[in-house]
């Protein structure tokens, strides 16, 4: 099959990177791929790395200007090169490609992923929805549950949950976790409960709550745990939250990293305490390395985990919560590692990325006939 994938992130993409470069991953050599997204993005310079997959530089811009620029040349490559999917993945992208597609008397067959729990009310949703889609991959059953709610009922829905190389993503052992916690927080951190998270900074992410959470903790207890959060440098009002809390020794942000593994592996215990959240590479990619997760109850993070064995849910906003389950990892030294085998299981049993990416093949040819 030809399949074009499309991302509008001009830098940072986050789980949508993810999403498509394990798509890239687990099609390449067997289809013709080709990725439009900006040339400044992550995606672009990790789908370049991945064999045989052709790469555009489209920035995807509503600008008047856009006309006689990237969208011409998106709708030339189009037109070139004949494909039978293009898979969207994100509005901007997604309107892109309809005003590109526009008027073709033939257009490849659409299918969005909808990766978030945005609304899907407006004319400009509709307008997609009855005309430039024919399938919606929901990325949970959560998100499913919305895009039903919407106009893209219409469509063909399927809910394809993330997958992951759980051979990449595999856990260490002590000697390689401990070499890694000395390389990247130093000697301080030694002995101490690592909590580790690439799920982002930015205060919808909820990692103030555990920062809080640890300092519930009576003084003794506290100083037992370190808190890392990788991602973009945090902004100065949350950083000012850390010092306030009196965390700041506590707390390392080691910034955007490629391969998260060296961060992830080196911890104990992971976390997404989202606000919101429509499943979680970041969740699976930790389970997958071993670690038991914390969690919060909103949209699909709970369909990642079984509570209680392979990790906790906590309700949003709630460090008090947080607290009794850290006091409780320190009364009981052995539940961490039991929990992080069974997470390890789950994952293998669950997350498979062949699964992801046959699914998601599936769902293509369904459409392409």
């Amino acid at each position: 099959m030809k399949i074009l994938y499309t991302n509008f992130h001009g830098s940072y993409g986050g789980g949508h990177v993810t999403y498509v470069v394990n798509l890239l991953q687990g099609l390449s050599g067997q289809h013709q791929l080709t990725v439009a997204t900006p040339s400044s993005s992550q995606l672009y310079r990790r789908a370049s790395a991945i064999d045989g997959v052709q790469l555009v530089d489209v920035p995807y811009t509503t600008r008047p200007s856009s006309w006689f620029g990237p969208r011409a040349r998106l709708k030339a490559l189009i037109e070139r090169e004949q494909f039978d999917v293009i898979h969207v993945n994100g509005s901007a992208d997604h309107k892109q490609v309809m005003l590109a597609v526009v008027g073709m008397r033939s257009r490849p067959r659409i299918v969005f992923t909808k990766h978030n729990d945005h609304p899907l009310t407006s004319f400009g949703h509709r307008l997609r929805a009855n005309y430039f889609t024919d399938c919606v991959i929901a990325v949970s059953d959560h998100i499913k549950a919305l895009v039903l709610a919407s106009p893209y009922k219409r469509c063909d829905i399927r809910t394809i949950r993330h997958g992951l190389d759980t051979d990449y993503f595999s856990p260490v052992s002590v000697q390689e976790k401990q070499a890694l916690r000395l390389t990247q927080f130093g000697a301080d951190v030694g002995d101490k409960v690592l909590l580790v998270s690439t799920a982002g900074t930015e205060y919808e992410k909820g990692w103030l709550d555990l920062v809080e959470g640890v300092t519930h903790l009576p003084e003794g207890l506290r100083q037992r745990f370190h808190i890392v959060v990788a991602g973009n440098r945090p902004d100065p009002e949350n950083l000012a939250r850390v010092e306030s809390l009196g965390m700041t020794q506590q707390v390392s942000f080691p910034g955007l990293v490629d391969d998260v593994r060296s961060v992830l592996a080196a911890g104990d215990l992971g976390f997404v305490l989202s606000y919101k959240e429509a499943l979680s590479f970041a969740c699976r990619e930790l389970m997958a390395l071993g670690l038991p997760v914390l969690v919060t109850r909103v949209g699909g993070l709970p369909e990642n985990l079984i509570e209680n064995e392979s990790g906790w849910i906590v309700p949003a906003k709630s460090p008090a919560q947080i607290a009794l389950i850290l006091a409780k990892i320190l009364e009981q030294p052995d539940l961490l590692g039991q929990m992080g085998h069974l997470a390890r299981q789950h994952a293998v049993a669950h997350f498979q990325r062949t699964d992801f990416v046959q699914l998601t093949l599936k769902a293509y040819q369904a459409e392409a006939g």
